[in-house]
């Protein structure tokens, strides 16, 4: 159950970002062809070997859409290695154990998903869906970029905070130039109330 607003900003302890250290997280959305691989992509790129992202799906389309590799091109991002899949790929053994977990549309938000090991720290952040805009291809094109502008801002805030621990806090003046207002809270709006595996005496939806 994700809770609406808890008064807290989550920030990120940057010395235990390492490679040695890297923190799994994995997107879901009910295809895995677009907005899951945008931001795989998006992470793995921006979080510099401190984050490993993964992507999969509900009901995978088996095929990753043309115009989410077209728009990670035009972002210099890798546009190789992607995969349609499903999540049960990610229960299965020797699978990574997963932080977190965002489902980034609202159909993978609202389907009984699979228990995660390592209680991961889970979001949803909402994103229209590109790959149902019709219109020219310059129109297509617009969605698609659109969608992987949203979940770049918010993926740099995720992973470019800084303070100096897995802890609730308000945010700092570091913090408040690194995005505008709106997605600076989007963490605000939509972490569940989970010990974080990693961090255990950090829940997420703490009071201040």
């Amino acid at each position: 159950m994700l809770h609406s607003k808890p008064p807290f900003f989550l920030l990120l302890r940057k010395h235990t970002m390492t490679t040695e250290a890297a923190y799994n997280a994995l997107f879901i959305c009910t295809g895995n062809s677009a907005r899951s691989i945008l931001a795989e992509g998006i992470l793995n790129k921006l979080g510099q070997g401190r984050f490993r992202a993964y992507s999969a799906g509900s009901q995978p389309k088996g095929e990753v859409h043309p115009l989410a590799l077209a728009t990670l091109e035009r972002l210099h991002m890798p546009t190789t290695g992607y995969r349609s899949k499903s999540w049960d790929e990610f229960v299965a053994p020797g699978a990574p154990v997963f932080d977190f977990i965002f489902t980034v549309c609202d159909n993978a938000a609202g389907e009984a998903c699979p228990f995660w090991p390592g209680k991961p720290v889970s979001a949803h952040w909402g994103v229209p869906d590109p790959a149902a805009v019709e219109g020219s291809e310059e129109q297509r094109l617009k969605a698609f970029k659109d969608a992987a502008l949203i979940l770049r801002r918010r993926i740099e805030l995720f992973s470019r905070c800084h303070c100096n621990a897995w802890t609730p806090c308000r945010c700092n003046a570091s913090c408040e130039t690194s995005a505008k207002s709106e997605e600076r809270h989007f963490i605000n709006n939509q972490f569940e109330r989970t010990p974080h595996a990693k961090h255990p005496d950090f829940r997420p939806g703490a009071m201040l």
